[in-house]
């Protein structure tokens, strides 16, 4: 059993500027382990921040290494199986012992059970399929299709014992102020939703999972619950992005918490941000909206430069940055508009946008949901 494809679209600029498609496939940087099904696939790779837009080679196919380049990061999915008569036995616990810029204290067989393991890097983790086990040092979590995983720096090890799983990682270099130790700085409270918190009808509520070592050598759970913030569009009735987290530097600080930071559309220099948007079908507004509602929608979501609304383009909501976007479909399909060209992906499709005109057009008739990653480039 090979591992399973996954479709990856990269989109560029034509010779006028004009944004297009430049890859559609199954993503090429395959790396299959001794065990049949079990790897890691590449997406995206980059050795510096911020990353480039311009590059002409595929990125996803660069030589890695774990937990990404120094200076960089690494868009990937990885392939976990369930515990079968294969799986070979775990191996004990020992003391910590230093690889790199990982450290792992065994407890694991990489067939089903990772082990118990820490990286010094950011990692923003999206479950795709499966179900998937994380344990920390002080409590032990079940992932399903959709939560998500802001592992700052901790101490954690991963188990797919029940089903397999496939889960997505946009990991990039973290600093550690502490030395190898990696513990959480400051005091920043982490937030919880409030009570009075209502989603719009459709919009399911987005599980955001933070982990962090408190003291040396032990990680803990920051936060399991729904993202804290969620901004809505009143143009667009069922729309919501539902912040995850925000990185104002790199490396990335150890900290518990970064929502209080104000970046929603666009990242901080040399940051990132992660948001899930919940798209409604586009004909419950089609029609109704103009350059008014998009512009207050820009307004809001603080990024009003990024709208190239005219009455001419192919989709109210076209905007333009200087980001590179991680998408990922988590529920749905949606096409994604360009200016010379329309692209449908689906539940499971990534999108690799660089710094292109663009915008998601829903065209079926119940909300789709993506996952974007937002890097600050150049």
């Amino acid at each position: 059993m090979a591992l399973t494809p996954i479709r990856r679209v990269i989109t560029g600029n034509d010779a006028q500027g004009r944004s297009k498609v430049v890859w559609d496939g199954p993503a090429p940087g395959t790396h299959e382990t001794n065990f049949k099904g079990r790897g890691h696939t590449d997406f995206w790779v980059w050795r510096e921040t911020p990353p480039p837009l311009d590059g002409k080679e595929d990125a996803g196919t660069w030589p890695d290494e774990f937990p990404g380049p120094v200076g960089g990061g690494h868009l990937r999915v990885v392939h976990w199986l369930a515990k079968t008569a294969e799986s070979p036995p775990n191996e004990p616990y020992k003391a910590p012992e230093q690889h790199g810029r990982t450290w792992d204290r065994g407890g694991g067989n990489h067939y089903n059970r990772s082990f118990m393991h820490k990286t010094k890097s950011v990692d923003y983790g999206i479950m795709l399929t499966g179900e998937r086990v994380m344990e920390l040092d002080d409590c032990t979590l079940t992932l399903k299709p959709g939560d998500i995983v802001v592992d700052v720096g901790a101490w954690h090890l991963w188990d797919s014992s029940k089903m397999g799983c496939t889960m997505a990682f946009d990991m990039f270099d973290a600093q550690f102020v502490d030395g190898p130790a990696g513990t959480a700085q400051g005091n920043n409270k982490p937030m919880r939703p409030p009570a009075e918190l209502k989603l719009p009808p459709g919009v399911k509520p987005q599980r955001r999972i933070v982990a962090i070592d408190r003291e040396a050598g032990k990680s803990s759970l920051v936060v399991d619950a729904s993202s804290p913030d969620v901004r809505t569009d009143w143009a667009r009735p069922g729309f919501a992005l539902q912040r995850m987290w925000v990185v104002d530097s790199a490396p990335a600080k150890v900290v518990y918490e970064t929502l209080h930071l104000p970046h929603v559309l666009l990242p901080p220099a040399r940051g990132s941000v992660l948001n899930v948007a919940t798209f409604p079908p586009d004909a419950e507004w089609k029609g109704k909206v103009g350059s008014r509602e998009v512009a207050a929608y820009f307004q809001a979501m603080g990024a009003p430069g990024a709208s190239t609304y005219t009455p001419q383009a192919p989709h109210p909501y076209m905007q333009k940055t200087r980001t590179l976007d991680f998408c990922i479909v988590l529920e749905g399909e949606i096409t994604l508009v360009l200016d010379t060209q329309e692209v449908t992906v689906r539940q499971g499709d990534f999108v690799i946008n660089r710094g292109t005109n663009h915008a998601w057009s829903n065209r079926s008739s119940r909300p789709a949901v993506v996952a974007i990653a937002t890097h600050d480039a150049k």
